[in-house]
C-alpha cells in the first residue's frame, strides 16, 4: 500500500496509507492530516487542498492540467512551480513515499 508523508508548517510529518487511486486531499481528509480541507470534495472549485509537492517527486507526479493552474493562480497566495491541488493527484505505487507540504495559509 502506497505511502503519502505530509509535511506541515511546523515540521511535522504524518504518514498515511492510501488507497491506489485514492487522492492525496481524500487520503489526508480520511486521515484528519491538518491543513488539507476539500471543502468540494474533490471537484476542482476550491483550493483548499493546495499542496507542494517535494522536488524529487514533481516528475512523476506532473504540472497541473489547464484548469487546476487556474485555479491556483486566483485560488492562492503562494503558488509557485511545487504546487498542485491535492484532489487532482492520484495515488499510485509509482508514488510510494510521495511528500507533499499542505498550504492551507496560503488560501485566499
Amino acid at each position: 500500500m502506497p505511502k503519502v508523508v505530509y509535511i506541515g508548517s511546523d515540521g511535522d510529518q504524518r504518514s498515511v496509507d492510501a488507497n491506489p487511486g485514492e487522492s492525496v486531499m481524500s487520503a489526508a481528509v480520511r486521515a484528519g492530516v491538518p491543513g488539507i480541507v476539500g471543502e468540494c470534495g474533490g471537484q476542482l472549485s476550491c483550493a483548499t487542498c493546495h499542496v507542494w509537492v517535494r522536488e524529487d517527486f514533481r516528475e512523476r507526479v506532473g504540472g497541473p492540467g489547464e484548469m487546476e493552474a487556474d485555479l491556483l493562480d486566483l485560488g492562492v497566495t503562494d503558488f509557485t512551480e511545487a504546487s498542485r491541488l491535492g484532489c487532482q493527484i492520484p495515488i499510485t505505487e509509482e508514488l510510494d513515499g510521495l511528500v507533499v507540504e499542505p498550504r492551507p495559509e496560503a488560501w485566499r
